[in-house]
């Protein structure tokens, strides 16, 4: 099956969130972040605003990231991230226990999966935006290009100054 992996472009993640997911981890949108909370996401402010406008969540460190890959998962790994999302839910939002977590962890695994109806390796960037009506989320899609395995491709061009 398909499912979202954490993926850097460079190390801006290292610097713009609280703690950073690691690359390779599975990741899922993440928004229970928000709605499980009591603050308003629009009065966010700096790193903690950053992440609730435009990160993923990894599932390992719970950290934040910019970019993930569309990847191919063993059913092993996805049972993995259902498990931690439970527990996640016990341990950060006070979820009675693991039988009564497991169905908001599914939810949240299926939905990221729901993503990934695009090709292996494309990049998914998300933007969240909160209005009267609740959460919003746009996801843009990057679609890898040919020359993209294992060869340089060039996004600018150093000119000598005149």
């Amino acid at each position: 099956m398909k499912f979202l992996r954490v993926a850097r472009l460079d190390d801006t993640d290292e610097h713009v969130y609280e703690r950073a997911a690691q690359v390779g981890e599975l990741a899922v949108p993440g928004s229970f972040l928000y709605t499980f909370s009591d603050e308003d996401p629009a009065e966010f402010q700096g790193k903690r605003r950053q992440a609730f406008s435009h990160a993923f969540l990894g599932v390992g460190s719970f950290g934040h990231c910019t970019v993930v890959t569309i990847a191919e998962i063993s059913d092993g790994e996805y049972k993995s991230v259902v498990e931690s999302l439970a527990r996640h839910f016990m341990d950060a939002y006070g979820a009675p226990g693991l039988q009564e977590a497991l169905p908001y962890a599914r939810e949240e695994a299926e939905y990221a999966a729901s993503l990934c109806e695009h090709e292996v390796n494309t990049l998914l960037a998300l933007e969240r935006v909160v209005d009267g009506r609740g959460i919003h989320e746009t996801f843009k899609v990057v679609r890898p290009q040919a020359n993209w395995q294992g060869t340089e491709v060039r996004i600018w061009k150093a000119e000598p100054d005149d």
